[in-house]
């Protein structure tokens, strides 16, 4: 059975007992000397928090089950910003991890403000009360709270939010946010839903079964792009912070060493290149794309996904990646002719289809076939020491602009002391190429360079929707239950040192 307050959720008698027996057994084994199997703070007289990690070679970090934290499917392992960020901090204090991920986002809370793990990294928000329980790092993004609706049902004011159905999962700031938003606008209310979360409230307000949720601005970024019908409007919080969590200590080891962390990977601008991996193609496709992209998933490519998945398996590709470039291409048209003389799924022109040894290119077996092994091609012409998602995204510029093209942006990056093997840099440098100034100093000369920065972005979000659409849509199962180790930023010395394909 659904259950619903509004305001705090109160602990029982019974949790508050249970709470001060734990205190109290807590500090009687820090008072003996005692090691607890749920203390992850240093237990053992004369080893900072720090260096027990180290000694114990592993760091337990609490986390949860989101996209814009920690996810792991079959066709893409685990990704998330807060898996990449952890998994960066791990190898830099030179540990492996231990995830933790509890069934709700307040049991995070709970367990890193009882000592039961060295940290919690779950895009949690910083707030005054969180404060009182456990002990922040240095911020690594902003965000807002931000109102979400269905189209067709934009809410212009708090008094319109107030007149339609608002639910907010239980544990999140959001509630605290609204208590302060009541003051001045009492006439608020809201039902605070223990069972669902944001992801799933979220779900109901794009089925149209609520009028409202809320939800942190990058957790609405990241979800609305598989939601075409759902839009953020009013922000009821002024800028938040996300950062790290860590158990209230006086211990300042791992809390500097976290501190450091951030510090460096903002300098070197590796952060940011994290965050336009996340976040850099939530706004690509528009709603009139995306559902027709959708259509044509539901139409078109029935007919050729085997084709899709035999490619890309003889290639060792993601079949929805080798999809999304097809779809990109010809939208899945076998007839399909550019005005330049390119044609079939993957709109090969005759000199690759000979490269690849194609010989009828509107044979969707043939050019779908071409496409892979030419693709594979273009990974493999990549220098080996750029690493993943650039390289794919690499990949995928000089599939639509050439290698020749692509290696000139980067000589450019390298000129303007930018790393010219991040994708995040170099889709900055190549609409450059059509401006005489920057395309005389190059080899291949001009190109138009806004093209590949496009074909990129674009089939990231195909491919991201692809892979939302073709595994099990956790977040719908779980309603209807109910009812890159990155380079630095600019190149060191070795990189300046380059002679053509060097780079």
């Amino acid at each position: 059975m659904r259950k619903f307050y509004c305001g705090e959720k109160k602990d029982s008698f019974a949790g508050v007992a249970r709470k001060v027996v734990q205190g109290l057994f807590i500090g009687l084994t820090l008072l003996l000397g005692l090691s607890s199997c749920d203390n992850y703070s240093a237990s053992h007289r004369g080893f900072t928090a720090l260096e027990q990690i180290k000694r114990e070679g592993v760091i337990n970090v609490l986390t949860r089950h989101h996209a814009t934290t920690y996810t792991g499917s079959a066709g893409s392992g685990k990704s998330g910003l807060e898996y990449d960020l952890i998994m960066m901090f791990a190898k830099r204090l030179g540990v492996s991890v231990k995830f933790i991920v509890p069934d709700d986002f307040g049991t995070i809370l709970d367990k890193i403000s009882e000592n039961k793990a060295n940290l919690a990294a779950a895009g949690i928000t910083v707030t005054e009360a969180r404060r009182e329980r456990m002990r922040f790092s240095d911020s690594y993004q902003s965000i807002k709270e931000q109102v979400v609706y269905r189209s067709g049902n934009r809410p212009k004011t708090i008094a319109a939010v107030a007149s339609g159905i608002l639910e907010v999962a239980s544990g999140t700031s959001h509630i605290d946010s609204l208590n302060r938003l009541k003051e001045t606008h009492p006439d608020l209310s809201w039902s605070v839903n223990e069972e669902l979360d944001t992801d799933a409230l979220m779900f109901l307000v794009n089925e149209g079964l609520i009028d409202y949720t809320v939800a942190d601005s990058h957790q609405a970024s990241a979800l609305k792009q598989f939601y075409p019908k759902l839009y953020t409007g009013i922000s009821i919080s002024k800028a938040s912070e996300l950062a790290w969590a860590m158990p209230l200590s006086d211990d300042d080891s791992l809390y500097n060493e976290v501190n450091f962390f951030f510090a460096e990977i903002k300098k070197d601008k590796v952060l940011k290149q994290l965050l336009d991996k996340y976040y850099g193609d939530t706004k690509n496709l528009g709603y009139v794309n995306n559902c027709t992209f959708r259509k044509h998933v539901e139409k078109r490519l029935p007919r050729f996904k085997k084709l899709f998945q035999e490619q890309a398996e003889k290639y060792d590709l993601d079949w929805r990646l080798l999809a999304a470039i097809g779809y990109q291409e010809s939208h899945w048209l076998v007839d399909a002719v550019s005005p330049t003389g390119v044609k079939g799924i993957m709109m090969l022109t005759n000199d690759t289809a000979k490269l690849v040894g194609v010989k009828d290119r509107t044979d969707p077996v043939q050019s779908i076939a071409g496409g892979a092994k030419y693709f594979r091609q273009r990974i493999k012409a990549i220098p080996a020491r750029i690493t993943e998602p650039d390289r794919t995204w690499f990949a995928l510029a000089s599939y639509n602009v050439g290698f020749g093209h692509l290696l000139d942006a980067r000589v450019l990056a390298v000129r303007r002391r930018r790393n010219p093997d991040k994708w995040l840099n170099i889709k900055a440098i190549l609409p450059l190429l059509s401006q005489k100034k920057w395309y005389k100093q190059t080899k291949y000369g001009y190109a138009r360079g806004n093209e590949p920065v496009r074909y990129v972005e674009n089939i990231r979000g195909y491919y991201k929707l692809l892979i939302w659409l073709t595994e099990e849509d956790q977040v719908k199962k779980d309603v209807m239950s109910i009812g890159e180790e990155a380079a630095p930023a600019v190149p060191d010395k070795k990189l300046l040192e380059f002679d053509g394909q060097a780079l």
